[in-house]
């Protein structure tokens, strides 16, 4: 039709969805700019393909597109949320939450604003708010069938989810072209209704210390399949850190921090430094909210005087009160190894070295570094040379008392041997490389974790089957 009608709108918009589909990015994305080029305003081409280049990772062209699409069309709610989660992702929740007003204005029932504004306010620390936004949001609309893109029998996946956040990312995990994925919110499921087909359960819900009332309601999901389930939800609500800090802080060879809990009214008070006395804590420490990752919401506070005004600034009514370990090696530098758990194995993912003490890879000063990236490949290349026999042994132990299939361990490495020990649970996050020819020594370790959980979920799929047609 294309071809006898070069403006045929309607066809050309049809198959860039199907390119879209199939997984043909470049052919997509060529013919939604083709489309674009004959009609600027066409609203359903400016919304896929910014969900096009945002999948692929390009969220500067995706921020452009979106804006394109709000800009033409201000009073559409999808434009607003599209751009809204991408400006939440991006940790720009003022920002997120202004598009998710808006389309709210345009239509106050649009779930997917409701939902979004549902992020914007449990990030903040208002869970009453993020609760009356996902009731709206997902009580009569919590499962979701996404689009499968393959051209073999797919394996079927039931992937449930937390409402309130804190789930593992699954999109560079779950190929479209080989699972065929029905997400499921937890907290809001029917029990009632029965669970759509699948081969096998993928709790991605990994955060204990946000999520427990959605891993309490996953357990009773799991209860209804016989399906393998990967990271059993019974276990991932024993991985928060209090937890984790106590029952892993007695394994030979591994040292955890103190924690305990305290209400953020008592650490802002004028008896604040004397509660951290009696407490045993002593200063410098580490004040957290929990259920935040990637290091919101968690400070170093170096003096008792800085105390009140540290607590003031985080979210909730409880705060985390952690003992500092020192991370930093002989040059002064914090070094943060991550090893990934999958399938009952140990696979090192990245060695992240900073001068400052809240380390993560992102922010680290590898990409300048062809020293501190030349430590990283040896980590990559021999862990067991760079953690030691104390350290592996210490760390083969964290596996099986974490008993997850999927997960991850943060630590650093201290002048004995032991391991130190930041988190370990299942909230850890691969965010896939860029094409910089200068991160190709890490591609052979990223390679090994997703070819490893690639195999694990079609083997625990591939044994189902056997056993249902042996029964």
């Amino acid at each position: 039709m294309i071809a006898q009608n070069p403006d045929a709108i309607d066809a050309r918009f049809e198959r860039a969805s199907l390119l879209r589909e199939r997984g043909s990015f470049e052919e997509a994305k060529c013919a939604y700019l083709e489309l674009l080029r004959r009609v600027p305003d066409h609203f359903g081409g400016l919304n896929d393909l910014g969900t096009l280049l945002l999948k692929a990772g390009f969220k500067q062209a995706a921020h452009t597109v979106f804006s394109e699409a709000i800009r033409r069309h201000p009073d559409n709610p999808m434009g607003h949320v599209n751009l809204g989660n991408l400006l939440f992702l991006d940790d720009q929740p003022e920002q997120a939450g202004r598009h998710f007003e808006a389309a709210l204005k345009a239509d106050a029932d649009h779930v997917h604003a409701h939902r979004g504004m549902g992020n914007v306010l449990a990030a903040a620390g208002d869970m009453t708010g993020a609760r009356c936004h996902f009731d709206r949001g997902f009580r009569r609309h919590f499962l979701t069938r996404l689009p499968y893109c393959g051209d073999s029998h797919p394996v079927s996946v039931l992937l449930l989810v937390s409402a309130f956040g804190g789930n593992i990312p699954t999109g560079t995990i779950l190929d479209d072209r080989v699972f065929e994925t029905a997400v499921l919110v937890a907290e809001y499921a029917d029990r009632d209704e029965p669970l759509p087909p699948h081969d096998l359960v993928f709790d991605s819900i990994g955060d204990a210390d946000l999520c427990g009332e959605g891993l309490t309601a996953a357990c009773s999901i799991v209860r209804r399949t016989r399906a393998p389930v990967i990271n059993h939800p019974s276990a991932v609500l024993e991985t928060g850190r209090k937890s984790n800090a106590e029952r892993l802080g007695r394994i030979p060879g591994v040292r955890t921090p103190r924690m305990i809990s305290l209400s953020r009214d008592s650490l802002t008070g004028p008896d604040a430094p004397a509660a951290v006395a009696n407490n045993g804590f002593a200063f410098p420490l580490l004040l957290r909210a929990p259920g935040f990752h990637t290091g919101q919401n968690f400070v170093r506070v170096e003096r008792a005087a800085d105390l009140g005004a540290a607590a003031a600034a985080l979210p909730g009514d409880t705060l985390w009160l952690i003992e500092l370990l020192d991370a930093r090696g002989a040059d002064g530098k914090h070094r943060k190894y991550r090893s990934m758990i999958v399938g009952g194995r140990l696979y090192p993912l990245h060695l992240a070295v900073s001068s400052n003490w809240k380390v993560h890879y992102f922010r680290s000063e590898m990409a300048d570094s062809a020293a501190h990236r030349s430590e990283d490949a040896a980590f990559l290349n021999d862990m067991a040379a760079v953690v030691g026999a104390r350290g592996m042994v210490a760390l083969d132990q964290i596996r099986r008392t974490l008993a997850l299939d999927y997960g991850g361990i943060d630590f650093a490495i201290d002048r004995k041997g032991d391991i130190l020990l930041f988190e370990a649970n299942a909230t850890m996050v691969m965010v896939p490389l860029t094409a910089d020819p200068k991160w190709d020594y890490r591609r052979p370790a990223f390679d090994q974790v997703f070819g490893a959980i690639h195999t694990m979920l079609t083997e625990r799929s591939a044994a189902h089957h056997t056993m249902r047609a042996s029964a």
